[in-house]
């Protein structure tokens, strides 16, 4: 299992680009703002927390790594933003049915392949009925063998999460970091009325 405070402790991180997440920003572009509770698992730096938050949002991202959360909190706020130290996997009582919206981006690429369905499961849960997941997926990393990160197909997204959510949109981002160009996947699911 990675320890991802010691990743953080060593500077070997990756995934830390400094900057918000390119196809995040091409949605927000052209799409209305988000709006409501947002959780943001696996939150890091919160670059693209800071790149939605606004007056008529309340976003929250969450890490495990206390030195992720420790650097986010050093940025200064755009609006109502906030940072925790929290484990997705073990999500307080009060998180259940709470949010609006859940952003993925890198936290379920990150994971052990093994844990993804408690990751749908997880997500799920804290969103209320009708709240959506908008993801950014990775299909091929290029150290799949080992991970993090993992790849995904898109049958496996569909096997994962069909059980919680409803499909809305689907689409290959135009706009990627460098040297992820055709290897993310944009999904935007929409949480069943029918689950709790």
């Amino acid at each position: 299992m990675t320890d991802w405070e010691e990743r953080y402790q060593a500077g070997d991180m990756p995934w830390e680009k400094g900057a918000p997440s390119p196809p995040l920003l091409e949605y927000l572009a052209s799409n209305p703002p988000l709006a409501g509770k947002i959780l943001v698992p696996g939150c890091g730096y919160g670059h693209d927390i800071r790149a939605f938050s606004n007056a008529n949002n309340e976003p929250l991202g969450i890490d495990i790594a206390p030195s992720a959360i420790r650097g986010a909190q050093s940025y200064p706020k755009v609006a109502r933003e906030n940072y925790q130290l929290a484990d997705l996997f073990n999500l307080p009582a009060e998180f259940t049915g709470r949010f609006d919206w859940v952003w993925e981006h890198t936290c379920f690429c990150a994971i052990d392949p093994a844990m993804r369905p408690r990751y749908a499961q997880s997500v799920a849960a804290a969103l209320k009925p009708g709240g959506r997941l908008l993801a950014i997926f990775y299909l091929n990393p290029d150290n799949d063998e080992d991970g993090p990160p993992h790849r995904v197909s898109l049958a496996e997204l569909d096997s994962l999460f069909t059980d919680y959510f409803s499909l809305e949109r689907e689409w290959l981002p135009a706009k990627t970091f460098p040297g992820r160009e055709g290897r993310e996947w944009m999904r935007l699911l929409v949480k069943r009325r029918d689950r709790i």
